[in-house]
């Protein structure tokens, strides 16, 4: 995971016990005051709202236990391994893209984050610059062609 991975899960886990957990338990304190608890659908909304969050801070406190971050920086080469930013240019259309390839938990296509399970960042790792790639699609067979590999 990269660094800023890293932090943004810690920035996650802080909130999930410092406003989402208190939070929830008040809302079940207020449906609990309400009577009835079998018919109680704010209560019942809630208790599952709970069991979501408290599932949500076991994963983070998991994966933050377990991981190993990478100075991005610090890696050198000409061929795409974990944490290079690459820009790639889609063979059909001649699109380019830009990507950054992270950790599972910090992959975010919108923010163009690309993780590093995905079919393609699978495919680029251990590629060049000028080197044709074919991807494997739900749409199809797609082919690229690299065009940058850094490391920032």
């Amino acid at each position: 995971m990269t660094a800023s991975g890293y932090e943004n899960l810690q920035i996650e886990l802080k909130k999930l016990l410092n406003e989402d957990r208190p939070n929830i338990i008040a809302a079940i304190a207020e449906a609990r005051s309400h009577g009835d608890l079998s018919e109680n659908a704010e209560y019942q909304y809630a208790k599952e709202q709970q069991s979501l969050i408290e599932g949500k801070i076991a994963d983070l406190e998991s994966a933050i236990s377990r991981v190993e971050i990478i100075d991005v920086k610090s890696i050198t080469g000409d061929e795409i391994k974990f944490g290079a930013t690459i820009e790639i240019e889609d063979s059909d259309s001649g699109e380019l893209s830009k990507y950054q390839i992270v950790g599972e938990y910090e992959s975010d296509i919108k923010n163009n984050k690309l993780s590093v399970s995905s079919p393609l960042a699978r495919g680029l790792i251990n590629k060049s610059v000028d080197d044709v790639v074919e991807i494997n699609s739900p749409k199809g067979a797609k082919s690229y062609t690299i065009i940058s590999v850094k490391y920032i």
